[in-house]
């Protein structure tokens, strides 16, 4: 069983209660090295409203990838509080986060994290075998999503057979065939042309505003930081500042 706080906490705007989906408080990781500590994170206190576009700004070893990590459950912190969709889920099991991973979250890759053997309709399939869902429901439904992304003609594809925007884009329509409240996005261009970027962060953040999903990317890039609703700057394992982009990058721009 899940551990729940008693309630999700609200902000209220213009006279309407937006959830909280993911809260932090006094987060702080320490990894020892031989005799030594060293603060990954320390003390970081944040929230992040449902449907929200985040992106964690940092330099490499700021603390950013470490940051998602630990609210996708991959980590654990060494002191304080990780609340998702009201779930204390730093108090979770391993088995615990697996399932509440699979019902609640997506994740989109740098590396794309394909398998080999397995073509595009297959590997978009993935989320929905772990959950049971039948070959033939799973299967439409990992199609209905690659046409999404531009892919219809490369169903039967496999990754060594399809260039690396092409990769991501399976690996978009992977991480959002479920359906989930929340997708991390770690540096997901990072192996991509500019090009190819720009279509592909059109692609995410299409797709996840037209479902009201929350979208969290780390990212060194300040290209890609444009996209987002809030650029929140890590620095040395501390939150540097927090900028609302009001003028973000639209999908349609």
């Amino acid at each position: 069983m899940f551990i729940l706080d008693e309630q999700i906490a609200y902000n209220s705007g213009e006279g309407l209660a937006i959830a909280n989906i993911i809260e932090l408080k006094d987060v702080r990781k320490v990894y020892r090295v031989g005799n030594e500590k060293v603060v990954a994170l320390d003390s970081i206190n944040l929230t992040i409203e449902e449907g929200a576009f985040c992106c964690f700004l940092g330099t490499s070893g700021s603390g950013k990838s470490t940051l998602l990590n630990l609210m996708a459950g991959l980590e654990k912190p060494t002191k304080g509080q990780i609340v998702i969709k009201g779930s204390r889920i730093e108090r979770m099991s391993e088995q615990e986060l697996a399932l509440f991973r699979q019902k609640h979250v997506g994740f989109i890759f740098q590396s794309f994290n394909l398998l080999p053997a397995l073509n595009a309709v297959e590997n978009v399939c993935l989320p929905l075998t772990f959950r049971g869902v039948s070959k033939e429901i799973r299967e439409a439904r990992a199609r209905k999503m690659l046409k999404d992304v531009g892919l219809e003609t490369h169903y039967r594809h496999r990754p060594s057979q399809m260039s690396g925007g092409q990769q991501q884009r399976v690996g978009i329509a992977r991480a959002f065939i479920g359906k989930p409240g929340i997708v991390f996005a770690d540096e997901p261009t990072g192996n991509l042309d500019s090009k190819t970027t720009m279509e592909v962060m059109k692609l995410i953040t299409g797709i996840a505003r037209q479902n009201g999903q929350t979208l969290i990317l780390v990212t060194h890039d300040l290209g890609i930081a444009r996209y987002a609703d809030r650029v929140i700057h890590i620095l040395d394992g501390n939150i540097e500042k927090i900028e609302e982009n009001s003028g973000n990058v639209g999908v349609n721009q």
